[in-house]
């Protein structure tokens, strides 16, 4: 209703205000749906440009290659004619990137449930802060550590690992080295290894309250509680924080490339020194390779594209499946 000065008063007043505010939050949804429309436009466009760049470069040395790409081991791209495969880059990276997430995995986990459910909550922030403060590290300080101090104590651990378990292939051979892909496999695991147990932590921090008091209430001890609860409602996360850190483990460069040897040829055996992964045969031959070395090493650039993504996809893939749980 209106007084008669003119100035409304009641539910006509009351009903335009809302109507305002209803029209204001409206134009703020659109604008934001079509700005996060947007950003994931242009991260799928970044993509396909990436992915275009790499096949236009990697198309002329392909041709040129008078070996079976995806089979061969030799890697000679500046010889005349050229002659390269991915067999041993493919082996070399894939084991390296397994071996470190079954080494930090475990000990990732380990460590979140610690600081989320055993330590006492003054010390569990400061060693929450320690584990994240790691991920700060550049890589190239990883690398150093690596070749400094890690390879001299891995000859004793490989010396020990061969005698120990050397009935298994991937542990025998007759000299094992320090500069060896399992060395290269510890270095990335310590990398890796913040990044799973942040995220894994903070999962854990996720679960619900009811369910965990739930389970103390029905007599379960803590680690009880935690098996039934909290892994189960937190699976999801921990493998896609898995998938994560073997995504950064494959696409890592400067630290494999000063810890491992190169050594022509695959070789089953990872205690004895040599091998080479996709970014570190990037790294360590680029500067001298010729054009159609260049592009070679672009070539491979593109299979490790091709593999990173189907390694997050298949992440994605396996949280989606988990949605019903959460």
């Amino acid at each position: 209703m209106t007084t008669e000065t003119g100035v409304e008063t009641g539910a006509g007043a009351r009903h335009r205000a809302t109507g305002r505010r209803m029209s204001t939050g409206r134009a703020g949804d659109k604008i934001f749906v079509s700005a996060a429309r947007g950003s994931g436009i242009v991260v799928l466009a970044i993509m396909a440009a990436i992915a275009v760049f790499l096949i236009w470069k990697a198309i002329p040395p392909l041709r040129a290659n008078e070996a079976n790409f995806l089979t061969s081991e030799a890697w000679n791209p500046n010889a005349t004619p050229p002659r390269f495969g991915i067999a041993q880059l493919a082996f070399g990276t894939v084991v390296s990137s397994l071996l470190a997430m079954l080494i930090a995995t475990p000990v990732a986990i380990g460590i979140a449930l610690f600081i989320s459910f055993y330590s006492p909550r003054r010390l569990a922030a400061g060693l929450g802060y320690l584990v994240d403060l790691l991920a700060a590290v550049p890589s190239i300080v990883y690398g150093l550590w690596g070749l400094i101090f890690l390879s001299r104590h891995m000859e004793g651990v490989s010396a020990f690992l061969n005698s120990t378990l050397g009935w298994i292939p991937l542990f025998g051979g007759d000299s094992p080295g320090k500069n060896s892909i399992f060395t290269a496999s510890v270095v990335l695991a310590i990398m890796i290894l913040p990044i799973i147990s942040s995220i894994s932590r903070e999962v854990f921090l996720q679960v619900p309250r009811a369910h965990i008091e739930a389970s103390l209430a029905l007599g379960a001890t803590r680690w009880e509680m935690i098996r039934m609860s909290v892994l189960p409602y937190g699976r999801s996360g921990m493998i896609g924080a898995s998938m994560l850190g073997l995504g950064r483990a494959m696409g890592e460069t400067i630290a494999v490339a000063m810890v491992l040897t190169f050594v022509p040829g695959i070789n089953l055996r990872i205690l004895e020194d040599g091998g080479t992964t996709f970014a570190s045969n990037i790294a360590n031959s680029f500067a001298e390779a010729t054009r159609t070395g260049q592009g070679a090493l672009i070539a491979s650039g593109l299979v490790l594209f091709v593999i990173t993504l189907v390694v997050n996809m298949a992440a994605r893939a396996v949280v989606a499946r988990r949605k019903e749980f959460v």
